[in-house]
């Protein structure tokens, strides 16, 4: 299985609930499909460089995660045609890439021993 890299912006007029929805059948959609949802990192609303479908305001979500290569095509169809999402991207991530995403999984989910790390580093 590969890692992918998935930047999804949703429209910002909608409320908490309906993102967090949204949200949650994507999340659905990558499991389901024999993927697994490594990290989901919410940005919130942001303003676009540009209007996108007339919306000047979207809401930023960065998911990282292992899936078979069949569930991309799956996926991208699937946000076609699903209406809370104005803009989409989805990236494999190469073998480089792959370790820095999974180092900062690592950080992210053992705070104290990065931190420990970086100690040991200055006292040095």
């Amino acid at each position: 299985m590969n890692i992918y890299e998935n930047i999804i912006i949703l429209n910002a007029s909608l409320a908490d609930e309906e993102i967090e929805a949204a949200t949650g059948k994507i999340k659905d959609l990558i499991t389901s499909s024999g993927g697994e949802v490594l990290k989901a990192d919410v940005w919130g609303r942001k303003k676009l460089a540009y209007d996108i479908k007339k919306q000047k305001k979207g809401f930023y979500l960065l998911l990282l995660f292992k899936a078979p290569s069949t569930l991309i095509k799956k996926l991208e169809d699937y946000y076609r045609v699903f209406d809370p999402i104005i803009k989409y991207i989805v990236v494999r991530l190469r073998k480089k890439e792959m370790d820095a995403a999974l180092q900062s999984i690592s950080i992210v989910e053992n705070p104290s021993t990065a931190g420990e790390k970086t100690e040991q580093k200055s006292e040095a």
